[in-house]
């Protein structure tokens, strides 16, 4: 069955439901109305290997800020349930990806400790209609209710959507290799016992 997460949030701006699977093989079912972001979370899952959920209403006529944050909280707290107690992950994850001109770097700890360094600097504010700014508030809103310490650095690229591509892409690989179990590990991976 594997290592599973349901949360469902309801606010008067946004109605979101998600559903992971750690143990997936990278299906999924995305729908938040931002066409960009669908391609995102969905390349996450494929590039994680997880099986994902995602069903998002937002006030979109707004602007797309509420639900890609809010789907960045309701994710990071499915995520925090699915890994339940933590026993026997690996807990640390790296991954360098390339995608075209631009190339991303991300490093996950799955500390308990929630903190986010974020040295993505886009110089264009859109790729299509998704506002470049929304990408870092995501990232943030999923450590934080994740429980993680995440670390997304640019080293160079120039087009925006490969920028960001590259740093979703990074993300998913870096938390697979963190979320992934070595039974050789007794308990956490921890001097002090817990996570």
């Amino acid at each position: 069955m594997g290592r599973t997460g349901f949360v469902k949030r309801e606010t008067a701006e946004t109605s979101i439901e998600v559903s992971i699977n750690l143990d997936g093989t990278g299906k999924s079912q995305v729908d938040t109305g931002i066409g960009f972001f669908d391609h995102m979370l969905a390349l996450f899952s494929r590039h994680g290997l997880f099986d994902v959920n995602i069903s998002a209403k937002g006030d979109l006529q707004v602007d797309a800020h509420h639900t890609v944050e809010d789907t960045g909280i309701v994710l990071g707290k499915a995520i925090a349930e699915a890994l339940s107690d933590k026993k026997s992950i690996t807990r640390y994850g790296d991954a360098l990806v390339p995608m075209d001109e631009a190339l991303a770097l991300a490093v996950v700890d799955i500390s308990g400790r929630p903190f986010l360094v974020y040295d993505v600097n886009i110089s264009s504010p859109k790729t299509g209609d998704f506002d470049s700014e929304l990408a870092k508030e995501f990232f943030r809103a999923l450590a934080f209710n994740a429980g993680i310490t995440l670390h997304l650095k640019l080293l160079y690229g120039t087009n925006t959507h490969h920028i960001i591509e590259a740093v979703f892409k990074a993300f998913a690989r870096a938390l697979a290799k963190a979320v992934r179990k070595d039974e050789r590990i007794d308990g956490v991976m921890s001097t002090k016992g817990i996570i």
